[in-house]
């Protein structure tokens, strides 16, 4: 975990059945990671390959992320997040949210996703916030570009009733 860090790279390493996030960024700045190979279990959740949260000027470059949860997840709070070249499947694509889940979250924006492959993916590129939310969050300047997709089931998602535990029946959204 990067915890309040600035002005670090994580390059070159390979990680393998993490029993939670791979890498998880957390209120940190200036951060690149690049060059690494992450692989778990198709069927393991809460394994995202690179989750980022409340965190800014963050590049994830040239990589290689097969798990059984998001490659790369984009959380409250973040702004100026590059993905860039990287090869994801299989698992559940790439995510900006959840979002909306605690109250007081901050916005995302200047989010940039471009030259990537997604390969045997439940999802492609989905933006997701919950259909409780405890507090009205804002995505603006999202960029999604030269995306390529292979045997993707949902290759665009925008989820603005995220259940996961499905106990939300009824509620509408947001």
């Amino acid at each position: 975990m990067l915890f309040h860090v600035i002005n670090a790279t994580v390059a070159g390493i390979k990680l393998l059945n993490s029993k939670f996030f791979h890498i998880n960024i957390d209120n940190s700045e200036s951060i690149t990671v690049k060059d690494v190979n992450v692989t778990a279990p198709a069927d393991v959740e809460n394994t995202d390959g690179v989750h980022v949260g409340g965190s800014s000027k963050i590049s994830i470059l040239n990589s290689t992320i097969g798990t059984g949860d998001d490659c790369v997840s984009i959380g409250p709070g973040c702004n100026g997040v590059l993905v860039d070249s990287i090869t994801c499947g299989p698992g559940q694509g790439i995510s900006v949210g959840c979002l909306g889940r605690y109250k007081d979250e901050k916005d995302v924006s200047d989010i940039t996703v471009r030259n990537c492959v997604l390969k045997n993916t439940t999802n492609g590129v989905r933006i997701k916030s919950y259909v409780d939310a405890e507090s009205v969050l804002t995505a603006s300047h999202l960029t999604f570009e030269n995306i390529r997709m292979e045997e993707v089931a949902n290759p665009i998602v925008i989820d603005q009733y995220f259940c996961p535990q499905k106990v939300c029946p009824g509620k509408r959204s947001n």
